[in-house]
């Protein structure tokens, strides 16, 4: 290492760095001069996995999929660890060296996959797994009023008026009619600063 001209090992991954940012910057410039620019309503709408973005973005959302996207995840992450186990639990040099590398190996995974596998159990009997889950209890609170009222409430017919029927009103300043169709089917009145 006593020639300047020589990287040296920080100076390779430097190097490396530059390299990989000025690559990024230089994908991202091309992109930017030649993909087409036709913005229109449609384009410039937020995509969210082929859904419509309809609404506020402030709504409920079931934690079912969390719960599964948690579960997935966690199973996911076990492959991670599984492979290279697999790829050094057969290996002759380790168990040449300790003859009890292979069962110690596998004792290991063992409990891995055994702790694992309690948490999935755990997660299926309290029915986190399923996506319908039974036995909703529909809650109730003692309010003092008879049932029979509900019931009265609730078998009564009224009358409503179709409100895309065009709607006659008098205004108050004339006895002419206004026609409106489509309305509300009222008249707001507004106080002015005379009242």
């Amino acid at each position: 290492m006593d020639d300047p001209a020589q990287l040296s090992e920080y100076g390779k991954i430097l190097l490396i760095a530059i390299v990989g940012i000025l690559l990024v910057c230089v994908t991202i410039l091309l992109a930017k001069i030649l993909s087409p620019k036709n913005p229109n309503p449609q384009k410039l709408s937020t995509y969210e996995c082929g859904e419509e973005a309809i609404g506020t973005a402030w709504i409920q959302i079931n934690p079912r999929f969390y719960v599964i996207a948690l579960v997935f995840l966690l199973f996911d992450v076990e492959l991670i660890f599984v492979f290279p186990w697999a790829t050094v639990f057969g290996n002759r040099e380790f168990i040449h060296a300790d003859g009890r590398w292979g069962w110690f190996t596998l004792m290991e995974m063992g409990m891995f996959l055994g702790i694992l596998i309690v948490g999935l159990v755990y997660v299926w009997k309290r029915g986190d797994i399923s996506w319908i889950k039974p036995a909703h209890i529909q809650p109730s609170v003692s309010v003092g009023i008879p049932p029979k009222a509900y019931e009265q409430l609730n078998n009564k017919k009224y009358n409503v008026r179709d409100y895309k029927k065009t709607v006659s009103a008098k205004t108050e300043d004339t006895d002419t009619k206004v026609t409106r169709s489509g309305g509300l089917g009222f008249r707001p009145k507004f106080k002015t600063s005379n009242e």
